[in-house]
């Protein structure tokens, strides 16, 4: 470990269990905010919010507000970024968090279409902006809290607790769902796969406002964080930058590029697996774009099942990881990824038997390649622009796989006459990309994260204290 500046105080070192429970609590809350959207956008909101239009055009519409949030996520990374490089990783994820329980709150309190027209829209459109603000700054910010903590040689485990939750937040979220569908059955007789007229009037709202407890617990559990003693070093040498996002654009465009693209398969399958799915599984097989037919509760029973698995490899992909490399480890998971978009359709065509391996396995494959990215993405960009560079590709790759994957896999559902087998080729076609990037980087897990970056005279973008200053 370096020496401490000369003339400054030992650095506080926050305890083990604090920096894990930190970073998990904290994204189970915003993945737990992000996904009981995704839940509603299938399941309630094209009726409330998108009601003059067909089933199909609802959806859709519904998908297209579900993935404005993606557009502000590389903004929320810009701006989360450049305050967590200037002014610290444990202030901004406060605000990053705070962002995202106000946002989500709120929609539990919107009024409808029925009840204020094309304004309720516009409002959750708002609101889903918000959401997606808030989640651009979240993710690397707990990342690094995770990974700028972790012991020698346990890295990517411990930068797998971050992304636990994101399995977690979706458990939690459609539990609640489930738990709200349960107290507020559907009539006898009508569509199981439908929510009930309560639980469409106020039912869908619980899920939204109960975030208001968990953002509370969340903040109390952060506020106990010291700030990253990488951090608080290189603040110290001088190394805080003033414009963190022109440093980085400038000296480490390739790694950007790199990272947006390693994680483009992640971010498609997640989407798939479980916003896409919602709508294929519940779809009936007589409708004009047939589905599975699942009634709603059954269907996400067994989406909690297979996202169980994507918890478990999660973890799994930690230890695997760190003793096989990053690079290593991602390319075999893709290069799997790549061969389950392939038998997508014969999976799911072997009835119900196959449809939950189909869930297990692309959960599986989800924890597995999801886990190292809480490691692989810090460890692309030094200290003093990491808060930035790694939210930057993590959030642009969420444009170009999360933003328009249920949107496209829609389309090909329909193109592919209720088949599929044209959405797992999309699947496969998006992993390849990844695959490439992968083979073009570099293994990252003997990289230091304290890199003791001192300032320069002749930098454009030269570093300044964290008070300011030029």
């Amino acid at each position: 470990m370096p020496a401490p500046v000369p003339g400054t105080a030992p650095t506080p070192v926050n305890p083990r269990s604090r920096v894990l429970v930190a970073s998990l609590i904290g994204t189970t809350i915003e993945f737990y905010d992000f996904y009981i959207y995704a839940t509603a956008a299938v399941l309630v909101f094209p009726q409330l919010f998108f009601p003059d239009s067909d089933p199909t055009t609802a959806l859709l519409s519904s998908f297209a507000v579900f993935g404005a949030a993606m557009v502000a996520r590389p903004i929320g990374a810009v701006v989360f970024g450049h305050l967590g490089d200037r002014l610290g990783r444990k202030k901004t994820l406060v605000v990053s968090l705070l962002t995202m329980g106000v946002a989500t709150f709120l929609i539990g309190v919107l009024p409808t279409y029925a009840q204020a027209g094309w304004v309720a829209t516009a409002l959750l459109v708002l609101m889903r902006l918000a959401q997606g603000f808030a989640l651009g700054g979240e993710w690397s910010g707990a990342a690094l809290v995770a990974t700028e903590n972790a012991p020698s040689g346990k890295r990517a485990l411990y930068g797998t607790f971050p992304q636990l939750g994101a399995p977690l937040g979706f458990i939690i979220g459609n539990g609640l769902f489930l738990l709200m569908g349960a107290l507020l059955p559907s009539a006898a007789g009508a569509d199981p796969s439908q929510p009930s007229d309560a639980f469409l009037v106020w039912g869908w709202r619980v899920p939204f406002l109960f975030s208001a407890v968990m953002v509370a617990i969340g903040l109390w559990v952060r506020s106990r964080l010291v700030e990253s003693a990488v951090f608080t070093r290189t603040r110290a040498a001088g190394g805080v930058r003033r414009l963190p996002l022109a440093t980085v654009v400038r000296g480490h465009g390739r790694q950007l590029v790199l990272g947006t693209f390693i994680m483009l398969a992640t971010y498609v399958l997640f989407y798939l697996m479980t916003t896409f799915s919602l709508s294929y599984g519940r779809a009936a097989k007589n409708a004009a774009v047939p589905g599975l037919g699942y009634g709603y509760t059954t269907f996400v029973l067994m989406l909690i099942f297979g996202v169980l698995f994507f918890a478990a490899f999660t973890l799994v992909s930690g230890p695997l990881a760190d003793r096989y490399g990053r690079r290593t480890t991602l390319i075999w998971v893709t290069a799997a990824i790549v061969v389950f978009g392939l038998v997508w359709a014969p999976l799911i065509g072997l009835g119900t038997l196959g449809v939950v391996l189909w869930l297990v396995l692309g959960f599986t494959l989800m924890g597995l390649t999801f886990g190292p990215m809480g490691a692989l993405l810090p460890e692309l960009f030094p200290t003093s622009v990491r808060y930035t560079g790694s939210g930057i590709s993590y959030n642009v790759s969420s444009i170009l796989g999360a933003a328009v994957a249920p949107f496209i896999a829609v389309a090909l559902w329909e193109a592919g006459d209720g088949s599929p087998w044209l959405v797992g080729l999309y699947l496969s076609a998006m992993a390849l990309l990844t695959l490439t990037a992968l083979l073009l980087g570099k293994e990252t897990r003997h990289v230091s994260l304290d890199d003791g970056e001192t300032a320069r005279a002749d930098d454009p973008a030269r570093s300044v204290t964290a008070t300011g200053g030029s």
